[in-house]
């Protein structure tokens, strides 16, 4: 049985993602034109905890999720990925091993974005575009700070009225 051909985006669908929010109806066409799409089936791993890569993903259909090998050697599911997400995009800022593993849990399509696509079709062709597309990808990183604040919090606040309150520095 063959695979049904990968669909081809245009400029709206990128338009209603956030990571290209604000960006110019041009750079919008050029991404859409340019950017590569994958099918990835359930189970399928689109990234690998550890790896080395300059290359993010956006969701287009489909469901991910994004697991941490736990201490035990199990996988521990941390987050769930739909349409509209991305994700790998630290990979793009840094070049660093990624932080986690991301499987597709569902039929999944995703678009590709490598860090030379970011460089050729953004940076040299419109650098406000560049600096909207960077934003965006700088405030998905801050929300999702404070997300892992509130769960620190949350866990040290629980731990502190189980067993007594951290002792003062009087430094």
């Amino acid at each position: 049985m063959s695979r049904p051909p990968t669909p081809k985006l245009n400029s709206e669908h990128l338009a209603d993602i956030g990571l290209f929010g604000g960006l110019s109806k041009e750079t919008l066409e050029t991404l859409a034109s340019s950017l590569p799409t994958t099918r990835v089936e359930a189970g399928d791993m689109v990234v690998e905890e550890g790896d080395m890569s300059t290359q993010m993903f956006v969701v287009i259909a489909g469901e991910l999720e994004v697991i941490k090998k736990g201490v035990s050697g199990g996988d521990v599911r941390v987050a769930v990925l739909g349409p509209s997400d991305w994700f790998g995009e630290m990979s793009i800022i840094d070049v660093q091993p990624r932080s986690a593993s991301v499987r597709a849990v569902a039929p999944t399509l995703v678009l590709s974005v490598t860090a030379e696509h970011v460089e050729n079709l953004l940076y040299r062709r419109d650098v406000k575009d560049y600096a909207l597309f960077i934003m965006n990808i700088a405030r998905e990183l801050s929300r999702r700070l404070r997300v892992a604040d509130g769960i620190l919090a949350q866990f040290y606040t629980a731990l502190a009225s189980q067993y007594g309150a951290a002792p003062k520095n009087n430094a």
